[in-house]
């Protein structure tokens, strides 16, 4: 039997290789697909000036909550002096994302949206920025929090830029569909609430909600967990942390009890 990993590629592939790696079979069905949203050029390019926000502000740092996020953005700015800036980033996974992205100061909240938030509020205290700078948020077209609003509450000037969307994928692949009419799924792996929605949407559609629904879905969070629960989910589990560590942690459990 199988896993089912939902997360986008390439978050996936290597999700699938640490399930390998513990002795899981492991299918594939990302519910969202990646599209990178163009930069504005005067932020793509070396103009020979520190770059500023089109007000006239110089922007200090910049901000990323997401991989996905750098991904979108690394290809275009090979000439911009952006990469030089400190980037503030959620966690590990995405600092060395960003590090391989060529980007020299990188500084992890090593956490959450929260954790992430009073890691930059502290920023002009470790004079890593100037009150005064902007602070460009590079983010997707949804975002589940208010972090611009939430540092603009502390005085901070930021600026969100989308950098890229994620797609609805409307379908299961057909080996996924069998596998769940075969009894072949022994978990489903959720990491966003939008992409829950759309497994939700994809299983009706392809006439399989009810053996999708019936195996552990596992959720890296209590939101996407009842995205799983309305839906009529009855074993649900929530990581004790928002990491894929804790999620993963959290399939052992499910399928011991």
């Amino acid at each position: 039997m199988a896993v089912l990993v939902t997360r986008p590629s390439p978050d996936s592939d290597r999700t699938a290789d640490l399930l390998r790696a513990l002795g899981f079979q492991v299918l594939l069905a990302p519910m969202l697909r990646f599209e990178p949203v163009p930069l504005p050029a005067d932020l793509g390019q070396d103009t020979g000036v520190e770059p500023d926000d089109g007000t006239g502000r110089e922007i200090g740092a910049l901000i990323v909550t997401s991989a996905n996020a750098l991904r979108a953005v690394a290809p275009q700015l090979d000439n911009s002096p952006l990469k030089r800036l400190p980037l503030f980033v959620v966690g590990a996974q995405t600092a060395a994302v960003a590090r391989e992205a060529g980007f020299a100061k990188v500084i992890s909240a090593d956490g959450d949206a929260a954790d992430l938030r009073e890691l930059v509020a502290g920023g002009v205290k470790q004079r890593s920025f100037r009150k005064r700078d902007t602070l460009l948020y590079l983010a997707g077209e949804e975002i589940s929090r208010d972090l611009a609003g939430e540092l603009a509450a502390r005085g901070l000037h930021v600026v969100t830029q989308t950098v890229y969307r994620m797609a609805q994928v409307a379908a299961l692949p057909a080996e996924v569909c069998n596998a769940f009419a075969a009894n072949g799924i022994e978990a489903v792996l959720h990491y966003s609430r939008r992409s829950a929605a759309a497994f939700v949407a994809a299983a009706q559609s392809g006439g399989v909600e009810i053996s999708a629904l019936a195996v552990p879905q596992c959720c890296i969070s209590a939101a996407v967990a009842d995205v799983l629960r309305e839906a009529g989910a009855a074993q649900v589990s929530v990581a004790a942390r928002p990491d894929e560590n804790e999620l993963l942690k959290g399939l052992a459990r499910a399928l011991r009890s």
